[in-house]
């Protein structure tokens, strides 16, 4: 029959000498299942085989393998992330033992991947992602990972996690560089990103169109090389800077007193010295703060003051 192939991962089968390629189909059934195919130069593939059906619509495999010697596959089924297990990696061979995740109605496209020892369940619900933890892939049991300590990339979707090494890493920077633009990320409102609206800088929760709003271009400041001043990439004659305290995207208009108005520096974060600060160059007793939302500068004299001024500088 007519299908589509969604999502593919592909694995080693040690025990049958192939690679396996996974992906969602439909089956004779007329439902989704996950597919596979084996292959040994992903040029020719065996015939599909049914590698998982629960009886129910199931998509987008994710599978770790050999973790205390069982196998894990996550799916999304009925708007959850769902796990699966199996002593071996045979078609047909895994059995459900999750009731699944499921914030905000509905995710899909999981992404199980392993770091320090810590295995992490990434998922995808309308384009914002959410991520889950556990030290213990048998328990099936996830505890929310903390978003100030992740941030979703740019733009993405039903995305994936590979591995590479620092070797990797450093030569692809060096080929093509990094980023010239930034995000800022609030360190006590971890979903919401500095942007600005009307031309007016506040911070929203990601994703929000255009997501060029929130890209910044951080330059010698205008007034003091030493500090920075935000140029918005979406609109690069315009930069971030103070009138009545309150935070406008403005046309520089070569003034003394648009440049310091738009110059800041940068300290340990308030709230937490490994995050960023920002102390206005022309009013140095007051920091770049959020309050309902709207990017201001205030003097900071409080915990939670000291919270709303702290920001993850990143991608």
């Amino acid at each position: 029959m007519d299908t589509h192939s969604w999502a593919p991962e592909a694995f080693w089968d040690a025990s049958r000498g192939q690679f396996a390629i996974i992906y969602s189909a439909v089956n004779s059934s007329g439902h989704n299942v996950i597919m596979v195919n084996y292959t040994t130069d992903f040029r020719t593939v065996t015939p599909p085989q049914v590698f998982f059906d629960p009886g129910y619509d199931v998509i987008d495999g994710s599978l770790a393998m050999n973790s205390g010697g069982v196998n894990y596959l996550y799916f999304k089924a009925r708007n959850r992330l769902v796990g699966a297990r199996s002593s071996s990696l045979e078609p047909g061979s895994f059995t459900v033992f999750t009731p699944g995740l499921a914030p905000q109605g509905g995710i899909e496209a999981p992404i199980l991947a392993q770091a320090d020892g810590t295995w992490y369940l990434w998922g995808d619900a309308n384009a914002l992602f959410y991520a889950w933890q556990t030290d213990d892939l048998s328990t099936g049991t996830w505890t929310a990972t903390d978003r100030r300590v992740y941030t979703q990339p740019l733009n993405s979707k039903h995305a994936t996690v590979q591995p590479i090494s620092p070797a990797v890493y450093d030569g692809l920077v060096a080929r093509w560089g990094r980023p010239d633009w930034n995000r800022l990320k609030s360190y006590n409102f971890p979903d919401r990103f500095w942007r600005h609206a009307d031309y007016l800088g506040r911070i929203d929760p990601y994703p929000f169109d255009p997501y060029t709003d929130a890209q910044w271009k951080l330059v010698p400041g205008l007034a003091d090389a030493s500090g920075v001043s935000f140029q918005s990439v979406s609109h690069p004659t315009r930069y971030l800077r103070h009138s009545y305290y309150l935070l406008r995207l403005d046309v520089n208009d070569g003034t003394p007193r648009f440049a310091q108005d738009a110059t800041f520096h940068r300290t340990a974060g308030l709230a937490d010295a490994s995050w960023t600060s920002f102390r206005s160059h022309s009013h140095p007793d007051r920091y770049i703060r959020h309050y309902d939302y709207a990017l201001r500068i205030d003097p900071i004299t409080t915990a939670v003051g000291r919270a709303d001024a702290t920001f993850c500088l990143g991608y």
